[in-house]
């Protein structure tokens, strides 16, 4: 299994996280939320990897202009995970699936060093 990185190309954070992998040479698959959307599958498999709400972006642009009601609705798994299928982009980016099966959401240089130890 190699790396993957679920993301949005034009995100910040995901932009250096994949720059960091391949200033590395780390050979790294890249999967587009906006084209290809959050695959369910891997999304439960996000969920039972970390807490859900690591995964919901609450301070993206994205959850901000979410009606108050569904944001009020977001309590638990279930909702976050139904939320996450729904709206992509407010997935938490990125998220990476690591050769040795561990999960992380987010980029910071020396958590991804760890990662690959």
């Amino acid at each position: 299994m190699k790396i993957t990185v679920y993301g949005i190309p034009n995100c910040d954070t995901v932009k250096k996280a994949r720059s960091w992998l391949s200033e590395r040479g780390l050979d790294y698959s890249f999967h587009d939320f906006k084209k290809q959307g959050v695959p369910p599958a891997r999304l439960d498999h996000w969920l039972d990897a970390v807490a859900w709400e690591t995964l919901v972006n609450r301070k993206g642009t994205t959850w901000r202009g979410l009606d108050e009601a569904l944001k009020a609705s977001v309590q638990d798994r279930a909702s976050a995970r139904a939320l996450l299928l729904d709206h992509v982009s407010v997935v938490k980016r990125p998220v990476v699936e690591w050769p040795d099966g561990r999960v992380s959401v987010g980029f910071k240089p020396e958590l991804f060093a760890e990662h690959l130890g």
